[in-house]
This record gives C-alpha cells, structure tokens and sequence, in this order.
C-alpha cells in the first residue's frame, strides 16, 4: 500500500511536470530537441538541392544565349550528369501513384510513392523515439511511454502550424508553396493524434490497474484539458476527409481555424510551463503568418493615392470587379487596376463583400500579362467553375445581371498571389495537359512561355485539354489559336489538342462564332478554312470540307470521366480547324486538333519525349484520376528510356496542379 501511494504520489508530480521521474525528463526533452535537429536538417539539405538545382538552370540558361551548343538542357559536366542521374532515381521512384477508381471511394486514393516513403520515413523517426529505451518492465513502464509520448506528440505542435502558414518559412527555405506542403500538414496532425492516444492510454490504463482512474480525473483538472486536446485533434482529422469537407467546405474553413485557436490553448494549460516552448514557437508561427497576410491584404487592397485617370482604377480600397457567366457552369471575373505583380501559375484568394461575406476562396490567375480588352488598367482574369455554395452564387448573380442588362460591377479584396510555379525555361520541350478549368492553369504559363521565348530554352510545347462540348470550350480555344499565331512569330513549336470528352457530343464545336481577345480593336474570326489529316502510319482516313458530317464514334457513348483516361490515341484527329483572318498573315497554318474521344496520355506524353534531344517537363493541372494517369506514364516512361542511366534519353520532370475541394 505504501509503495502504491508513493506512485501515485509520483505518477501525479510527473504529471504535472510532463516529465514524470528526473529520469525521464532529461531524455525526453533530448528526444524533442534531436526532432528539431532532423527537421533543420532536412531542410538545410533541401535549401542545398535547391541552390544546385539554381546552377543548373543558370548553366543552361548561359548556354542558350551563347547558342555554344544544340541542346543546352544537357548536363555539360560530370557533376551534372551524376546530378541528373540521382534526379532521375528519384523522379521514377517518387511519381508512381494508385488510383482508386470508384465514385464513393475515390477521395481514399493514396498520396503518390514519393510522399509514402516521406511519411515512412517520418513515422520511422517518430516510432523510434516513442520507444528508444522505454520499453523496460518495471515499476515506471507504463509512465515512462506515456511520459514519453506526451514529448512526442506535443514536439511535433510547431511543425503542424508551420506547414499550414501560407506565408510559410519552410516553403520559402526549399522554394514551394504552402499548398504543396499541406499534404504533409494533414499527415503530422494525424500522426499527433496517435501519439497523443498512445500517451493518454498508457496513463489511463495505469490508473484502472492501480484503481485510482476516478481519483485521478477528480484531482487532475489537466488530464480533462489534454482530453479536450486530443477530441479537437480528432475532429480535424475527421472533419478534413474529403466527403465531409464537401458537404460545406466555408463551414469547414471556419471550424478549422476555430478549432487550431482551441488547440493551442487547451494544450496551453494541459502541459507544464517548461514544456509550453512547443505552444509558444507554434503561436508564434501562427502569427507569423497572420501578420503577413495582413499586410498583404492591406497594401494590396489600399491604394493612398488612386489614379483617378486609368479606367475604373480610381477605388482608394478595393478593385473594382465586373463578372459574367459563360455557359452554364462558368464565370468569368476581370478584377481592374491592381498594383502588384504574378507569375503565371500563381493563385489568390478573393474576397467579394456583396456575394459572400465572409469567404476567401482561392482562384487560379487565368492570365500571365495584362489583357489585351482591358484597356491601361493592370488587370487579372479569373475563371471559377461552378460547385456549390460562393461558386454557385457567384455564377448566379452572373446570369442575373445579364438578364436585368445590369453590368455586373463589383468591389472585391484579394489575397496574394501565393504559390511558386514551375520553372519551365529551362527546359527543350514543355508538355501541358489541363482538364476543363485546369486550363486556367496552363494557359497562362502557355503565354508566358510564348512572351519571353527570346530568354528560354524551349523549342517546343505540346498542349492537350481535355473538357465537355460548351461554352467553357469556346472560351478557352480563341485564347489558343491566339497562342499559335504567336509561337510562329517567335520559332516555337507549338501543337494543340483539344479532347471533348461529354458522352453524346453531337458535333465540334461552333468555332466559327468565336472572337478574339482583341475585341477592342474589332478583330472577329470571319472565314475559316477546313482541313484534316490523319497520321498515315496509323492507318487514318482523311476528311475535309464538312464539319457537321462528323459524328462520335461508339466509344465516345461510353461515360467519359471527368479528366480521361486510357481510350483511342489523341492523334487519332477527327477534324483539323485552320482559322484565317484577312488581317493577319501568322495564322496561316496555325490550327487545334480535336478528338471527340478521350485522349491516350501515354501516346501524348512520348511522342515529343521521343523528338526531343533535351529535357522534357510535363505539367499537369487536373483531378485526381488524370493526375494519377499523369503520374504513372511519366514514370513509366522514364523507367522504359532509362534516362540519364547511360543510354542518352533525357530527363523527364513532372509538376502536378491537383484542384479539389
């Protein structure tokens, strides 16, 4: 009995203490320290690749411009070839991904291999210190794991909120967006949420044995805090899943912000004053963070001596915003007179007061440079698919401002830009594949590329939208017959395919009625001139003349998913459109493949793999299962061509663009 009360007496002061017996108090404060060891570890060697991965682009970027070589995306010395070498271990090793195919099944899809060996390696660090010399039967074995795995779970505090900033340090150290570090923020809460189980179960099940779990609870108001703790963890964790997030993702966005303040105070008051450096440097990144974008939003958003003379940019707070709706399930956004600069690829967040007013969402930058109607305002465009909630009442107050013949004026706050896009000048060959509004994605980084071709490596760009028959299609290829005129102004290849994918499509589409992004100067598409052909090697008829003869074939009856898949080749082309306008020569010549049939993106991918001399990089801007499709041919096909492995092939990257909600 004795020895009993002496335990407890000691099981409450370890409590209190989060260290338990002076024993365990040195070794897990150790632990904790050596985890942010490895953590400024790993990105002191991130930060490395990174500055190595900056030589090689100057290298080839110096190069180009001496024109000292045919193809300057080769390595041009023995480090680089080693370096290119272990770049493309990893990639093969790292792109593969598993699908999971089935409607109500497909948000369990698993991340891709790459960040499976991430978070198998982080688990590995983390299940080792939960047991590094704790697993010993004795008197303290069951306070010494679940001392040892208070330690764990609340060292790891800092890191979640680090990776959840979007004005994050640690993307900026390894040169990444916070919405590609995200991933490993959802996994690091879960990962807390099983240490935290493990540390309140040991104790809790010391207590049943020694009989005293009623008394313990009445004495210790801060095993109820570290309860409380562990439910709000776990209703993160439940609440982010992809179907409930769906049901109403603003909801979501509010308790989750909620939910972090929650969290950090009950852990506050649940762990000793020694221990609360965790909860302090977590605080402090989350203000960090809230800073940052406050200020953002305020310079952006504020201007203290407004231009009253450029058009429409005259808002001292705000900008001024004019919205349409294009078909049934797109708006179009034209946000006037803004005073910071992007890069394509890059997205912000949108704020506007008379639709949702208290929402942020964010939005891809549909344009790289300023747009051609918008007069001398500095403007960006973006295009919102509609879903529900802000996005369906956006697209709704667009259709009814057309049909009052009201303009559709708004004043609207941004956020941003946030996001590093990839860097595609280094490269010979670009291949960019968007689904539906991923275009809004590729097409500006398709104009970029087009507008500093004199200062790039690129020879060539392969660009391949899949999306269903509608307006969203008009909308998106007057933009690309623009582009092909320009890439043959300045030398570059730049081949575009368009797959229309909506079962039961009667027809292609009415381009004929489609004008330019030049409607200022009053330049419309009037006369067309039709002409295809067929690969002959594939053995291909060929079809001229009448358009409205064409019909989809029997697959095309087949449900086509929303991003493709496997199917006919893309160079199976139904018709080839050259459009001509007698006031411009450069587009002779220029024209769209279309297929009616969802795309081979393996077929897409090797063939300008297969022509290029240098290095290729695919972008991809999509669902999930066109993502994963992506994924395992780039993989797979670097694996074929054993590339930089002594057999001459070229390297192949890969950046994803994943849009879900």
């Amino acid at each position: 009995m004795e020895r009993m009360e002496r335990r407890h007496d000691m099981s409450s002061m370890g409590g209190m203490s989060m260290g338990g017996p002076n024993s365990f108090q040195g070794t897990n404060m150790g632990l904790a320290h050596d985890f942010w060891y490895i953590i400024a570890a790993v990105l002191g060697f991130l930060a490395l690749c990174r500055l190595v991965n900056l030589y090689k682009s100057r290298t080839r970027l110096q190069k180009r411009f001496a024109n000292s070589v045919q193809y300057p995306t080769k390595p041009s010395n023995k480090f680089l070839e080693i370096w290119a070498t272990l770049t493309a271990l990893i990639r093969e090793s790292s792109y593969p991904q598993l699908y999971v195919p089935s409607a109500w099944f497909s948000w369990m899809t698993p991340p891709p291999l790459g960040r499976v060996i991430t978070l198998l390696v982080y688990w590995a660090i983390i299940i080792s210190m939960m047991t590094a010399n704790a697993i010993k039967n004795d008197a303290f074995f069951w306070e010494r794991i679940g001392f040892r795995n208070a330690w764990i779970t609340v060292m790891q505090m800092p890191l979640l909120y680090l990776l959840a900033s979007k004005c994050s340090i640690i993307g900026l150290i390894v040169g990444t967006g916070h919405e590609r570090l995200n991933w490993l923020h959802r996994w690091v809460g879960r990962t807390m949420f099983v240490t935290g189980a493990v540390h309140g179960w040991h104790f809790f099940t010391e207590w049943q044995r020694a009989g005293i779990l009623e008394f313990q609870m009445q004495m210790m108001g801060m095993v109820k805090y570290g309860m409380a703790a562990w439910a709000v963890l776990g209703w993160s964790l439940i609440s982010g899943f992809a179907p409930l997030r769906r049901l109403g993702y603003e909801f979501f966005v509010l308790q989750h912000l909620a939910s972090a303040v929650l969290f950090i105070w009950l852990v506050y008051v649940h762990i000793p004053a020694y221990a609360r450096w965790n909860v302090w440097f977590s605080i402090g990144a989350l203000c960090f963070d809230r800073a940052c974008r406050t200020v953002l939003l305020v310079w952006q958003n504020v201007k203290f001596r407004p231009n009253r003379s450029k058009c429409k940019g005259g808002q001292r707070v705000g900008h001024f915003a004019q919205i349409r709706a294009v078909g049934d399930s797109i708006t179009v956004i034209n946000i006037k007179d803004v005073h910071f600069k992007w890069k394509a690829g890059q997205h912000l967040y949108l704020w506007a007061p008379a639709i949702g007013p208290m929402e942020a969402h964010p939005y891809t930058i549909a344009c790289a440079h300023q747009l051609p109607e918008t007069c001398i305002c500095n403007s960006i465009q973006l295009v919102v698919r509609k879903h529900g909630g802000f996005s369906k009442r956006l697209h709704e107050r667009a259709v009814k401002d057309h049909a009052e013949e009201k303009k559709g004026n708004y004043t609207v706050f941004v956020s941003g830009p946030y996001g590093m896009p990839p860097r595609l000048d280094i490269y010979e060959t670009v291949v960019l594949i968007s689904a539906s509004t991923g275009a809004s994605f590729t097409l500006p980084i398709l104009e970029d590329l087009l507008a500093k071709a004199s200062a790039n490596c690129v020879k060539r760009i392969d660009f391949l939208l899949t999306t269903k028959q509608g307006a969203e299609l008009d909308f998106y290829v007057k933009r690309l017959h623009e582009f092909l005129d320009g890439a043959k102004e300045v030398g570059i290849e730049l081949l575009v395919h368009v797959a229309i994918t909506q079962s039961g499509t009667p027809s292609l589409p009415p381009l004929s009625i489609l004008p330019t992004t030049r409607e200022c100067e009053g330049t419309v598409w009037k006369s067309w001139s039709r002409a295809s052909s067929w690969d002959s090697n594939l053995g291909k008829t060929r079809m001229e003349d009448d358009p409205d003869s064409i019909q989809p074939s029997g697959d095309q009856e087949k449900r086509a998913d929303t991003m493709g898949g496997g199917g006919r080749d893309v160079e199976d082309i139904i018709c080839c459109l050259t459009p001509r306008r007698p006031q411009s020569n450069a587009s002779v010549g220029s024209h769209v493949h279309y297929s009616t049939t969802r795309p081979d993106i393996a077929a897409f991918i090797r063939a300008p793999v297969e022509a290029t001399g240098g290095e290729t990089k695919v972008v991809v801007c999509g669902g999930p299962s066109l993502v994963a499709k992506v994924r395992n041919c780039v993989a797979s096909l670097a694996d074929e061509r054993a590339v930089h492995k002594g057999t001459g092939a070229q390297g192949i990257g890969l950046f994803v663009e994943e849009y879900a909600f």
